[in-house]
């Protein structure tokens, strides 16, 4: 028990002398102190909790030094708290360890106190607002989950700040916070789309910036797990519709809250309504550019207007990322396609394929094109069935590039290898197996001469 009362009395007066100390601090003439005992004492006390410090780091933060450390640590952040940046580190991670392990409630709150006010003090010494109070809204929401409101302000004013510095936690914490908001009725529900639609551009302009880093790529793309898994209950494409849909009809022209949404419904897949065309249409009129053109271009091709959705499409080339643009260009082959331009088709495919190489839906599709070929190409039958060899070339790659399609492809070559011409039809035309043959028409394309098996 006095143990507890000695560490409770210690918290309590590094509160109290916290408080004090941006008055001291603006008298002192330097990070040391105002006079040569002040220094020497600040510089005993530095050198004392350091080496305690040391030897507490060293056994993995387990033995007892800490509490020799915290004794002159609380000197130095009283009376030189300009001293070192280090200062602040090791405190949160002192006072951290008292957090956890401490069971009397009004010991650990004031454990939770003093830590609040450490990141405030590191701020006002150390600056770097942003990033601190993203340190202070998670530590406060992890120790005292009562205080969320107050965490849910700290780490909506760091992602202001800190945009896509934003640290991967905060913006989980930030989403935790919003829900818990939204569920006691603090905040209305829209706030929660609008924090995931912030939420989210971060985590893409991170997934992009780190995608030579596998490291950093995985940890990214947990977060965004993680937060769709918050937002997974209010994600209903009728929600975001109930909700949108008035904001939209009282200010159309509101052009920051149009990309907002058409982003929205877009990830939700919820591109079905009119809602979503609307918006795309009224955004594209306002800020034309090839991201509102491109989802343009997708809504009318759905309605199968392939024609009029090719021309938006096509300004989609200009997109910067390539993922988007590979998309952009799957759906100009899927348009070309229904119009029965194939070799206009199989150029964009192959474009789809060379931004993403990993992707076999491009040569499912031509391969697709080719075999429905065979009534429009070849002059005799085995022009005709040659048709299947480059066919199924195509399948035989797209599940070499893309182990996904595996299963589509294989279907497809068991399907149309039985056309493959007999024997006696191979060597009547002076052909061998294994030869290689041109096929002609809008296919022009080498193969491999094979037989059907019997």
């Amino acid at each position: 028990m006095k143990i507890r009362f000695i560490s409770f009395f210690l918290a309590l007066s590094l509160i109290a002398g916290l408080s004090v100390t941006s008055k001291v601090s603006a008298q002192r003439v330097s990070k040391f102190g105002a006079t040569a005992e002040d220094s020497v004492e600040c510089i005993m006390n530095l050198s004392l909790y350091s080496e305690f410090y040391k030897q507490w780091k060293s056994s993995g933060y387990k033995n007892t030094s800490v509490n020799d450390a915290f004794g002159p640590w609380r000197q130095v952040l009283l009376n030189c708290p300009a001293a070192r940046l280090g200062t602040y580190v090791d405190g949160v991670k002192m006072i951290t360890y008292y957090i956890q392990r401490e069971k009397i409630i009004d010991t650990k709150n004031a454990y939770i106190d003093t830590l609040m006010m450490l990141y405030d003090t590191r701020i006002e010494h150390f600056a770097k607002e942003g990033y601190v109070l993203g340190r202070k809204g998670v530590a406060l929401y992890q120790f005292r989950n009562k205080d969320y409101e107050e965490a849910f302000n700290i780490l909506t004013r760091s992602v202001e700040i800190e945009g896509n510095a934003s640290y991967p936690d905060v913006l989980v914490f930030l989403m935790r916070a919003t829900k818990k908001m939204v569920n006691e009725d603090k905040i209305s529900e829209d706030i929660i789309f609008d924090n995931y639609d912030v939420c989210s551009k971060i985590i893409e302009a991170n997934l992009e910036a780190n995608a030579d880093n596998e490291r950093k790529l995985a940890n990214w793309e947990n977060v965004r797990g993680n937060i769709d898994l918050i937002f997974e209950p209010f994600a209903t494409c009728e929600a975001i519709i109930n909700i949108y849909t008035p904001k939209f009809q009282e200010n159309p022209d509101d052009l920051k809250m149009l990309k907002k949404l058409t982003r929205l419904l877009d990830r939700k897949k919820c591109t079905e309504d009119q809602l979503y065309f609307d918006a795309t249409v009224k955004l594209y009129d306002l800020e034309p550019s090839p991201e509102s053109a491109y989802l343009i271009g997708k809504m009318l091709m759905k309605n199968q207007k392939y024609g009029k959705a090719v021309d938006y499409l096509k300004e989609g080339e200009k997109i910067d990322d390539s993922e988007t643009r590979a998309d952009c260009f799957l759906y100009i082959a899927e348009c070309y396609r229904n119009l029965n331009n194939y070799s206009s088709a199989r150029t964009y495919a192959l474009k789809s394929a060379k931004e993403r190489p990993d992707n076999g839906n491009p040569y499912i599709m031509i391969g697709d094109m080719y075999a429905a070929s065979t009534k429009s190409c070849g002059g005799n039958e085995i022009e005709k069935k040659a048709i299947y060899w480059v066919a199924v070339d195509k399948y035989m790659k797209a599940k070499r590039v893309d182990p996904e399609v595996a299963d589509i492809a294989n279907d497809r070559i068991r399907s149309y290898s039985i056309y493959f011409p007999p024997k006696e039809d191979i060597f009547f035309h002076n052909l061998n197996e294994g030869d290689e043959y041109i096929v002609e028409c809008w296919i022009n394309e080498k193969t491999t001469v094979r037989a059907a098996k019997n």
